[in-house]
């Protein structure tokens, strides 16, 4: 291969889809992005539309083309990433019958937990407790509440299966989104069929693709269909795709042990490299062979972080919206400064970052946020800061949880659209008591779905020798001291409000 080849990372998020072009160096030479809506037609549900993602991928995908100044020939590969869990049912064309149900969508917290107490072996590998985000409560809800949808379903697949569909024409499942989000383990050859017949899913492999591929692996194609939409070559190789994060902790290089990879997106996810079994932590998993065959990766996260600053800048930022606009400055840019004049534990402000329920340590989907001590001297500075405050404290509290059952980290990496606020960043740094590295690209996911399809084009011999060469650490944001006690307390404050509201949470939902 040339120096001169390029690569197209698509990513697919829970706001935007983005197309990132990189040379063979992790250089983006060409990026365009489109917005994807999200509706919540009740509480704690979230919907989108599924063409809505073909749609943005028709826009963005040329605009990079155009600012990377090159034709389509010089693409040597693509690859693609999407949020997981999210699940549609559609026919065997693609066509949806209904909106996906977004990965974020708790709806289903009743049939997570009828799979949970079947207490079947394969559900070692998630900690014992199936998340209402995941595949089986998802279709289980749909079968029991939408029969007719259900059954008009030829395929019942997710983001990431459909995408590449409508890329190559053909249905394949991907190794990484199944074994982390659909309760697959090779080691227990596949699913459990007894979960399955228990629950009443017996029928649902029927209405899944029968080719399982491991993540920037496969035989897949552009299609003509495909590369007239694009702009792109017909033909180009496609690399199974994964999820969103798993892709962004390539992107960031964090492949090591004691590696930590912190994407920071609408909601924030925790991976880590291992080659042993961690099992029994309040983790959402340890997931075996699901992004370098051979290893386990464990999993962290939290349902909802960036898009709790977005909820805060869209009901209740309007002064700072209108400065912004009378400036010509970001709105973010605004909310950070009147955050950092704000002293670490925001005067008083205790902030719990429930909004969608809690995924991990405690693993409840019915709990729900909260603020409290207000007072009238608190201002939006207090508020924004008490939100970045209470993320990066959910962050530290499912890496203490972790650390109980052996898993140790030294270095953090963090990536997605949250870095670009140094403000939330030195306050994960201080609430860690950890440095936080990060990459010179922000679009740590797109950039993870490039080095994978520079892999799968034969760029590289390996992912881990892609990573190498097209990764960069542009800075390293140091923790402070003086501000340790501070958090520290503040944990304490933060772990006693869950605990102090929990059964009126649950009485309200």
């Amino acid at each position: 291969m040339s120096q001169s080849d390029v690569v197209l990372g698509i990513d697919i998020g829970t706001q935007s889809l983005r197309a990132a072009i990189f040379d063979l160096k992790g250089k983006c030479i060409g990026f365009g992005v489109e917005p994807i809506e999200t509706t919540h037609p009740q509480p704690a549900w979230a919907e989108q539309d599924v063409e809505s993602w073909w749609t943005a991928a028709k826009k963005a995908v040329p605009v990079a083309l155009t600012q990377a100044g090159i034709s389509a020939d010089a693409i040597v590969a693509i690859g693609l990433d999407a949020t997981a869990c999210t699940v549609l049912a559609c026919r065997e064309d693609g066509t949806p019958l209904r909106p996906a149900l977004l990965w974020m969508d708790q709806r289903s917290f009743r049939e997570a937990e009828e799979i949970s107490r079947t207490n079947d072996p394969i559900l070692r590998y998630v900690s014992g407790a199936v998340s209402p985000e995941w595949m089986l409560p998802k279709a289980l809800w749909l079968k029991r509440n939408e029969p007719e949808i259900y059954g008009r379903a030829d395929r019942i697949v997710e983001c990431t299966n459909w995408m590449m569909h409508r890329l190559t024409g053909d249905w394949t499942l991907s190794l990484n989104h199944v074994t982390v989000k659909w309760n697959y383990a090779r080691p227990d050859g596949g699913w459990s069929r007894p979960m399955l017949g228990q629950v009443g899913l017996d029928d649902l492999s029927g209405k899944w693709p029968s080719d399982i591929v491991p993540l920037g692996k496969g035989n897949g194609k552009l299609s003509k269909r495909a590369a007239a939409d694009l702009g792109l070559k017909v033909g180009t190789p496609i690399a199974q795709g994964g999820i969103d994060a798993y892709l962004g902790m390539i992107g960031l290089g964090a492949t090591g042990a004691g590696d930590l990879a912190m994407i920071m997106g609408s909601s924030t996810c925790h991976l880590a490299q291992t080659d042993r079994e961690i099992f029994g932590s309040g983790l959402l998993g340890c997931y075996p062979d699901a992004t370098v065959e051979g290893l386990y990766t464990v999993e962290g996260g939290q349902t909802a972080t960036g898009s709790i600053v977005d909820w805060y800048r869209r009901h209740f930022a309007g002064n700072e919206s209108a400065e912004a606009a009378r400036t010509s400055r970001h709105v973010y840019e605004i909310l950070d400064e009147k955050a950092a004049a704000v002293p670490p534990g925001s005067e008083g402000l205790v902030c719990l970052d429930y909004w969608q329920g809690n995924r991990c340590p405690r693993k409840d989907p019915r709990a729900r946020g909260t603020i409290w001590g207000l007072t009238l001297s608190h201002g939006p500075g207090h508020l924004m800061r008490s939100i970045y405050e209470a993320t990066a404290l959910g962050t530290r509290h499912l890496l203490e949880d972790a650390s109980s059952f052996g898993l140790t980290i030294d270095r953090i990496f963090a990536g997605g659209g949250g870095v670009q606020s140094h403000v939330w960043m030195q306050i994960h740094a201080d609430a860690l008591s950890k440095p936080i590295h990060l990459g010179t690209d922000p679009q740590a996911c797109a950039l993870g779905s490039a080095i994978v399809a520079a892999t799968h084009g034969g760029c590289f011999a390996s992912l881990g020798e892609a990573a190498r060469a097209m990764v960069c650490i542009e800075r390293t944001v140091e923790p402070n001291p003086a501000n340790k006690q501070a958090y520290d307390d503040l944990f304490g404050e933060y772990l006693a409000t869950y605990d102090a509201l929990r059964d009126l949470m649950h009485r309200r939902v």
